[in-house]
């Protein structure tokens, strides 16, 4: 990933281990700071849902789509910010990305339509974010192999620590300067990503260098083994590189980077993706209004959300630091099917909890398992595709989120609109969910079944003596 950035400022930096700790730990913090600025801030859009409804007149279905523009851009774009992250620099994606982001938010400041919120808060703040987001992300794992759950805990807390001082300050803020005057304010906050990308320091792992020899990757780290594809795809980039072309260098370059999708086990957890993408954003757009909807204060509305964010903090760092036990570590993804599976669970419930004392309950757990499946997303896709494909594979994991968070608070609020309540909402939200934990679990009881199966064999064709030894190999 960083070695592409490496080589565009002019100089081979030397190979190294990841660290896991030094300036890695710089990098967690930039990465921290970046999910503040962009998943927290996303997830704040949804207190001015109410303010945008009143001042523009529209119903709630219209007002959904600002929420679900900002989402889908982010992830529609993330593969975006993967090639400028490979090709010049991590440091260059998020610097760019910080200022494209804050222009939109301070544009977002004098709009007179909810057209005009859709294409400068929607479509040019996600732009920003998706150039932010998924290179920082993918630096953690760089720099971080034996604690490398723990690092990304710590790194996507800053989405649940973000919501949970955003929330009420962004409520104050409205208060006080109105909705555009906290537009404005929040775009000098994420003006701050600049800062963050001067912190993400490329680093140039043994790994990547290995991953062009014949030698595998590093599988005690989590690292996958190379599928023999790249193999192939390596020997025809050299037959390119030989011939001087360099047009089809360039293209089997970039198909050696979407290798990964080849590997079943992939696409398998992009299926995935698919159902938890449109389940797991409506509790975030719809909470507040369900609140309010039920007789809860504004403020103690807002509150919950921040009980959500800072439960969501307790969820990536426990998480992950569970995960990265020895005893654990070859089950993440059923840590990760675990806490999606409950995720929907909670969603299943809400329309039964109408008062702030019952939703508290549901903030606290719709929290931290939101906060233990965010911290795992990338540690799970890093076990399948290897580090030194991470950032191009994030990319695509993102871009798998964009079209069901672009079109699931829509459809939440034309449920509402439907039904005149929230139950068939927060149902959708459940089953999606559920149905994401059930094809992680249903592919995992294939593979075991099927490895359990392929040793048995082995064994029976390696110890020909036990056959004739054991009667029971007759019944």
């Amino acid at each position: 990933m960083v070695h592409a950035a490496a080589m565009a400022q002019g100089k081979k930096r030397p190979a190294v281990p990841p660290p896991d700790g030094g300036w890695g730990w710089m990098i967690v913090a930039g990465c921290f700071l970046v999910t503040v600025c962009t998943r927290a801030v996303t997830r704040c859009i949804s207190i001015f849902f109410v303010e945008f409804q009143m001042h523009f007149g529209a119903d709630y279905s219209g007002t959904a789509w600002i929420h679900s523009l900002v989402d889908c851009t982010t992830m529609l774009c993330a593969p975006l910010g993967s090639f400028i992250g490979n090709r010049l620099s991590c440091r260059i994606a998020v610097i760019l990305g910080g200022f494209l982001s804050s222009i939109g938010l301070v544009l977002s400041s004098f709009a007179t339509s909810l057209e005009y919120l859709y294409l400068t808060l929607g479509v040019l703040t996600g732009i920003g974010f998706a150039l932010c987001y998924t290179p920082a992300i993918a630096m953690v794992g760089s720099y971080f192999c034996e604690r490398k759950a723990l690092a990304y805990g710590i790194a996507m807390s800053g989405s649940g620590i973000g919501t949970f001082i955003l929330a009420p300050a962004v409520q104050i803020l409205i208060e006080h300067y109105s909705w555009r005057g906290a537009l404005l304010i929040l775009g000098g906050v994420v003006a701050n990503l600049c800062v963050c990308g001067a912190l993400l320091r490329p680093i140039t792992l043994k790994e990547e260098e290995e991953a062009h020899g014949p030698d595998p990757l590093d599988t005690e780290c989590g690292y996958g083994v190379k599928a023999p594809v790249v193999s192939m795809l390596e020997e025809s980039l050299a037959n390119n590189n030989n011939n001087n072309n360099s047009h089809r260098c360039f293209c089997f370059q970039s198909m050696q980077e979407y290798c990964f999708l080849l590997i079943p086990d992939f696409l398998m957890l992009a299926v995935s993706f698919l159902f938890l993408a449109s389940g797991c954003s409506l509790p975030f757009v719809y909470l507040v209004p369900y609140a309010l909807d039920v007789g809860v204060s504004h403020h103690q509305a807002t509150f919950l959300m921040s009980i959500l964010g800072v439960i969501d903090i307790v969820g990536n760092i426990t998480f992950g630091w569970l995960v990265d036990r020895r005893c654990l570590k070859k089950y993440r993804n059923v840590c990760y099917m675990i806490a999606v599976g409950m995720e929907g669970v909670c969603c299943l419930f809400i329309p039964l909890l109408r008062t702030f004392a019952l939703l508290v309950p549901f903030s606290v757990f719709y929290g931290y398992f939101d906060g233990a499946y965010i911290a795992l997303i990338p540690v799970v896709t890093s076990d399948i595709v290897g580090t030194h494909n991470l950032s191009s594979a994030l990319g695509i994991v993102y871009f798998l989120h964009a079209i069901p968070y672009l079109l699931s608070p829509p459809i939440g609020g034309w449920l509402v609109d439907t039904t005149g309540t929230y139950t068939a909402t927060f149902f959708l939200s459940g089953f999606a969910l559920i149905s994401s934990s059930l094809v992680i679990s249903t592919v995992t009881g294939i593979r075991h079944c099927r490895r359990t199966q392929k040793h048995r064999n082995k064994n029976k064709n390696t110890d020909p003596k036990q056959d004739l030894l054991c009667p029971t190999t007759f019944f």
